[in-house]
């Protein structure tokens, strides 16, 4: 019997036995329904959306499944000409089901248990389902590609049209709006543009507005005399950002200074705390919590253990991240509340920021039905994953979140590389994509995409390969630039090309003309 800790040894591991390999994989297939069926019985009650139920039970089963090391086992099967077990996300149980089967026919196995092998449309119901909640969240998809492609508008789409109807006219399927920017008078005349260019182009584009949520930044910067330059060994004073009308401290002479726009979290850091200032660029620790300030107040010490060479400007209005400290922050601040009563009546989906929890997802749904009450159907809601406690949660976002509306997710790569370490990004990137999988639920890939082609006219190589990778998810988002347009027409064709190649981790054995 397989346990949640065990190993496969491929010694122990006779690779000419098909009567181990099966009754290894029928004891997993046992086990794998018996703990599935506890995770499943704890979520059935959230869930109000019926439909989604074959989906949580899969996403269930494959948790319980990716609890073991199955390497050993894989490497056996492949053989025997048999699947193994690499592409089963979205189909848990018929993906088990069909090896079994297959083995026992090579076994010549007649049990009273003998697996029936499970029928096409079960293999592929996954699939189905993954697919129609997609169209659910973005509408169809253009008739040559799967993946759709999100655009972030700049504050120029409310009084440019043109721009607006290129960028739907060269391919996105879905624009962005962020509420951290612009007001809802501008807000409204982009939606304007967006739904008359629909009307033009006879085209689908979707409005997903994305709600600022706490702005953990840098207020007012002060430097030392003749130093303008952040070094590493520099010390930088945090302290609490104050009313734009009170008067700041005189610096002491020998540090530079600034302060953070949420101030309570300066009360949660200890020392050797590590805090990242401008994604990473400044990367500091904490050696003093009880630093005097010159007014008498105190502050946060902090010392540079990593900046350029060059050394780095300290800048205002700069990102702050506590990459292993837990903030326990409202995703929903005064600002995002007030927003609400213009999104939830004009957007079609809801971008969440810094949501971490399944109490953050109810809490935003509770916000919506207070201004909706049943007036129209709710926004489709994406969880923005850009910190460590987010994908430990995931599962349960999930359930919480696409139990009740149509949902979901966008790998935030800028916030989480920095969160999780760069290192570690890859790696978490694609157990996001396969656990999404395997609840159906749509992903975007978003962060820097083309980003030099965007901003400059040219694409370096690596972007163009991330382009090319981002076909695993359903979703790519492009940031607002002077090259939009082109670098649309650019990831349309990248998107068309790969996906000849590969769905999702699929490779497609299409011809190769090339030799």
């Amino acid at each position: 019997m397989i346990t949640a800790t065990s190993e496969f040894d491929p010694e122990s591991l006779n690779l000419d036995s098909p009567q181990i390999l099966l009754f290894t994989l029928q004891s997993l297939r046992s086990q794998v329904i018996s703990e599935a069926k506890i995770t499943f019985n704890q979520w059935q009650s959230h869930i109000q959306r019926s439909e989604f139920l074959i989906s949580a039970l899969n996403l269930a089963q494959y948790l319980a499944l990716r609890r073991h090391d199955l390497r050993s086992l894989q490497a056996a099967l492949m053989p025997w000409g048999l699947s193994s077990l690499g592409r089963i996300e979205a189909r848990v149980m018929p993906n088990l089901d069909a090896v079994i089967a297959t083995l026992e026919l090579i076994c010549s196995s007649k049990t009273i248990h003998q697996q029936i092998r499970p029928p096409i449309e079960s293999f592929f119901e996954g699939n189905r389902l993954l697919q129609k909640y997609t169209e659910d969240l973005f509408g169809k998809a253009t008739p040559r590609r799967r993946v759709r492609i999100m655009v972030t508008l700049p504050t120029e789409a409310a009084t440019n049209y043109e721009l607006v109807k290129k960028i739907i006219q060269r391919g996105a399927n879905c624009v962005r709006i962020n509420c951290a920017h612009d007001t809802p008078e501008l807000w409204l005349r982009m939606i304007n543009h967006v739904r008359q260019a629909e009307q033009e182009l006879e085209l689908c584009c979707k409005v997903m507005m994305d709600l600022s949520g706490p702005k953990i930044r840098t207020g007012k910067v002060f430097t030392p005399p003749h130093q303008k330059r952040v070094f590493r060994g520099d010390h930088i004073l945090l302290s609490r950002c104050e009313p734009e009308n009170a008067n700041y401290s005189v610096i002491p002479v020998e540090y530079f200074q600034t302060c953070c726009t949420v101030p309570e979290i300066l009360d949660l850091l200890t020392i050797g705390t590590t805090v990242y200032i401008d994604d990473g660029k400044i990367r500091t620790r904490v050696i003093d919590t009880q630093h005097p300030l010159p007014d008498g107040r105190l502050g946060i010490l902090l010392q540079v253990t990593h900046a350029s060479p060059k050394g780095v400007k300290l800048l205002p209005e700069k990102g702050l991240n506590f990459p292993n400290t837990i903030l326990p922050l409202n995703p929903l601040t005064e600002k995002d509340l007030i927003d609400l009563d213009f999104v939830a009546i004009h957007a079609d989906i809801i971008g969440y920021s810094f949501v971490q929890r399944s109490e953050d997802i109810k809490l935003l749904q509770q916000e919506l039905q207070k201004r909706l009450d049943g007036r129209v159907s709710s926004p489709a809601i994406v969880a923005k994953i850009e910190t460590a406690i987010a994908v430990s949660n995931l599962p349960e976002l999930i359930i919480h979140a696409a139990g009740k509306n149509s949902f979901g997710v966008m790998i935030a790569r800028g916030d989480l590389a920095v969160e999780i370490g760069y290192q570690r990004l890859a790696e978490i990137q694609e157990e996001i994509l396969w656990l999404c999988e395997a609840a159906h639920v749509p992903v975007i890939w978003a962060t820097q995409v083309l980003e030099s082609l965007v901003k400059d006219g040219a694409p370096s190589r690596g972007e163009m390969t991330d382009a090319a990778m981002a076909e695993r998810a359903e979703c790519v988002m492009l940031n607002k630039g002077t090259f939009i347009a082109e670098a649309i027409t650019i990831l349309d064709d990248v998107l068309t090309r790969m996906e000849t190649h590969q769905s999702k981790k699929t490779p497609q054995l299409r011809a190769l003309h090339s030799w």
